[in-house]
């Protein structure tokens, strides 16, 4: 039987190849090291190395990637009856790396996207087993790829797109440059006789499209055999939902497959429209001689399609699971850590919640992190969230020579493989904006004749996913139109991406879009106050300084912040170091909330012509301001509480387009058809009602409608809210708020406390423009259950926010806690 064990103590680190700002007394030191781990993380724990997500710390630690470290540790090999054959298994190298055992070289690696197998049977003894692992710096591997295949462009100026590694190490817009080096996932030793398994791909089919009943797994099984015991036949067993089924491996093969019948299967479904039931799939390998390997992995029935025929509009690009067309309404996903050694289940399931509660239903991994952990499509199974995996190539041109073709071939069947079992990756896509970028930002000037990518989107990873997932459908690129004669963001044909807003263009320009689908969009905001107070560490945090601009990455970030919020907002900062930064945090954060609700509401209500948005994006891996909806510390911004209101299953939303009258918008993405009273009332800024309308609403699963809105003719600000028997599902000012004359606000706040943390009521005694409760300025951790509520005078809201803070600590009548726009309003 084979057995599997880890090689996970006893390892140490030390720095063999130092750069010369390395510090002098690290040069062959032993440092007591984690595997799986990283350089950074080892030398964190030693307090070796100052954290650098704080301050300025990054920029003094670039060494780290730039010199080379080995990694050993010894091993006893495990009593495993007899076992004729013994292999090392590293599940992730990162990245350019030699190992040895007992001295002798049994392998070189330049990918940290795959697993590598190296066969030491002749190399072991029974104990003390010497493994040494040497990662080089792997700016030296890319510079002499580099000077093969001369430079290739990138929006970036580091050399990612030479080498397999995460593009993100290298920095992002959003990203800090920390680039890492070590055995980021575990290590295992194989002990076996005659034969293993190598690889199980599991292929599940549907009797009834969307319908419970019978269905079928098909297993496809590849085998290993030692090179030196008889090549004779093999017997397999699959067992899936108490059924069974048996097959052989012909004597002298190495591949075989078979099917189990499963009569009563229940269907898998995205969340929202359904339940997620999961089977275990078990496959077991034997030989006359016994029991050999076994494999075992959770698996949904289900079926998915990509539809994107040709209509009046253009191209459509419709997700289809069990046959319904799934209303994506998506986030995207980048490492949630520059660390990813380090992320385990419970840092997924805390992010993945993030996602649940704010009503999405797909995550993109984005082409330029990592092929997940295997917890984290668990997580997205269980919790029914669709998966779109970006093959990892982002915002740049690849050779598609040798070496880095083959290596791109490995890691590609690897990772397919891989994830092949996991019911919520419904799409694979070869790259992240590479088709669009040779397009349109200059490249083809720079690579003229040479190699760029497109036989990897176009002809080698389409090949590899029809032969090793061939349930599963392949889009070539993100953003593309379908053919090559479209432009690649053609937004009437495919999925989009939407960067002229923020990048040079207010979020109010997304009225204009009519795509079909938008894989990419979105508006920057500040992190929140415990985790900007956290990582700026050079005085009092401020909007802009030496610190604060180390923590944002995009290109004129803050110009680009600050002159998105003047055209709505009254940015009138006060001189106390202290309230500028509040001042700040809530109007840049609350002006990111109106772009995301303001574009994800123009964006559904054009379903079904567009299908689906993902907002770029949920999650940072660090202290950032950015696109992100959650902080790098896991704290929710206020857009996020905006992407829960927008992706709402039925959504309700007052549409404000230029030059029209608003109206409102319905649209019913849940699994049932909608059948409520909904009411339209129009109220003045002083709260006196001018209009109130009740619509009955009865909309089946899928459909639009529309109600009107009775506005008086003029130019004055109006309150127009929608509202159903249990909440107000949208409610906006008709005037910006730098128009709107708003009153100087009076309120008053009364607490009391809660099981699990404090009610805070605030009652409005003028009308309050999005009310906003700052609970971490008591507890750095605290959770509010609602934000941005805006009020007519009379009106009370009762939030609740969960905290260790208790409900007579002065702190909440603090006008720093309880916020509104009013209180930027010179009087």
């Amino acid at each position: 039987m084979t057995t599997r064990s880890t090689i996970g103590t006893g390892w140490h680190l030390t720095l063999t190849g130092p750069h010369p700002d390395a510090p002098a007394d690290l040069h062959g030191r032993a440092v007591p090291a984690t595997v799986p781990g990283c350089v950074h993380t080892d030398l964190l724990a030693a307090g070796l190395l100052a954290d650098p997500y704080v301050g300025l710390n990054e920029a003094e630690q670039h060494w780290i990637g730039r010199s080379d470290w080995t990694w050993n540790t010894t091993f006893d090999l495990p009593d495993a009856g007899g076992a004729a054959r013994r292999e090392l298994v590293f599940h992730g190298l990162d990245t350019v790396a030699e190992i040895s055992v007992n001295g002798h070289v049994v392998g070189r690696t330049a990918n940290m996207h795959r697993t590598h197998v190296f066969d030491v049977t002749d190399l072991v003894r029974p104990t003390g087993n010497d493994l040494r692992v040497r990662i080089g710096s792997v700016y030296a591997y890319t510079d002499a790829r580099r000077a093969e295949s001369g430079d290739l462009p990138t929006t970036y100026d580091e050399p990612f797109n030479h080498v397999r590694k995460m593009a993100a190490n290298f920095g992002w817009d959003w990203g800090p440059t920390l680039v890492t080096a070590g055995i980021w996932k575990p290590v295992e030793l194989l002990s076996w006789s005659g034969a293993r398994l190598e690889s199980v791909r599991p292929a599940v089919t549907v009797g009834r499209p969307g319908q419970d009943g019978p269905a079928t797994v098909t297993a496809r099984v590849a085998v290993r055999r030692a090179p030196d015991a008889p090549s004779d036949e093999l017997l397999l067993t699959a067992t899936v939902a108490g059924q069974h089924a048996t097959g052989r491996v012909p004597a002298g093969a190495d591949t075989a497959e078979l099917t189990v019948e499963v009569p009563d299967a229940r269907l898998w479904w995205p969340t929202g429209l359904g339940e997620q039931p999961l089977y275990e799939l078990t496959v077991e390998l034997a030989s006359a001689r016994g029991s050999a390997d076994r494999w075992s992995r959770r698996i949904g029935f289900r079926t998915t399609a990509l539809h994107t025929a040709p209509d009046r509009a253009g191209t459509p690009f419709e997700i289809l699971v069990n046959g319904v067309h799934v209303p994506v309404r998506g986030v995207n996903w980048i490492p949630e850590d520059c660390f990813v050694s380090r992320l385990g289940r419970e840092d997924y399931a805390a992010a993945l919640d993030h996602a649940v509660e704010a009503n999405v239903n797909l995550m993109r991994v984005w082409g330029g992190g990592i092929y997940e952990k295997d917890e984290f499509y668990d997580l997205c199974d269980e919790r029914g969230l669709l998966v779109w995996q970006d093959f990892l190539f982002a915002c740049a041109t690849y050779s598609e020579e040798e070496p880095l073709r083959g290596e791109v071939l490995a890691e590609a069947r690897d990772n397919v493989t891989r994830l092949a079992p996991h019911p919520s990756l419904v799409l694979w896509n070869g790259n992240n904006e590479n088709l669009w970028g040779h397009r349109d930002w200059g490249w083809p000037e720079i690579v003229g004749d040479r190699t760029w990518g497109l036989g990897y989107y176009t002809d080698l990873l389409p090949a590899i996913v029809a032969e090793l997932d061939p349930t599963r459908p392949y889009w070539p690129g993100s953003p593309w139109s379908g053919s090559p004669d479209l432009h690649p963001n053609d937004p009437l044909h495919g999925p989009i991406h939407i960067w002229d807003v923020w990048n040079e263009r207010d979020w109010t320009a997304y009225a204009e879009y009519q795509p079909r689908f938008v894989a990419e969009f979105g508006f920057q905001g500040p992190a929140c106050r415990p985790t900007v107070r956290r990582a700026i560490d050079d005085g009092p945090p401020a909007p802009t300084g030496p610190v604060a601009d180390a923590h944002q990455k995009a290109k004129d970030g803050v110009a680009k912040l600050q002159r998105g919020v003047l055209p709505h907002l009254p940015d009138r900062r006060r001189k106390d170091p202290e309230q500028e930064m509040a001042d700040w945090i809530y109007l840049a954060q609350l002006n990111q909330a109106r772009a995301v609700r303001f574009g994800i509401d123009h964006l559904r209500g054009q379903w079904p012509r567009c299908s689906g948005t993902i907002l770029w994006q949920l999650n940072d891996c660090w202290p950032v301001a950015s696109w992100a909806v959650v902080d790098g510390d896991g704290h929710r911004k206020l857009a996020w509480y905006a992407l829960r209101a927008a992706y709402r299953p039925r959504h309700a939303a007052v549409s404000q387009a230029t030059g029209r009258r608003p109206f409102v918008r319905l649209t019913n993405n849940g699994a049932d058809p909608w059948r409520t009273d909904l009411t339209v009332q129009v109220h003045t800024v002083t709260g006196e009602p001018l209009s109130q309308d009740v619509h009955p609403v009865a909309l089946p699963v899928g459909a639009t409608a529309s109600l009107p809105v009775d506005l008086p003719d003029g130019d004055a600000a109006l309150v127009v809210t929608v509202r159903d028997s249990a909440q107000v599902l949208d409610r906006i000012l008709t005037a910006e708020d730098i128009a709107a004359d708003l009153p100087a606000a009076r309120l008053t706040v009364t607490t009391e406390t809660a099981p699990d943390g404090v009610r805070v009521r605030v009652l409005a005694h003028t009308f309050l423009r999005d009310v906003v409760l700052h609970a971490d300025r008591l507890d750095d951790d605290a959770d509010v259950d609602e934000q941005m509520v805006t009020l007519l005078p009379g009106e009370t809201h009762v939030f609740h926010a969960r905290t260790t803070a208790t409900a007579d600590d002065p702190r909440w009548q603090d006008p720093l806690t309880v916020r509104c726009v009013n209180d930027l309003i010179e009087s």
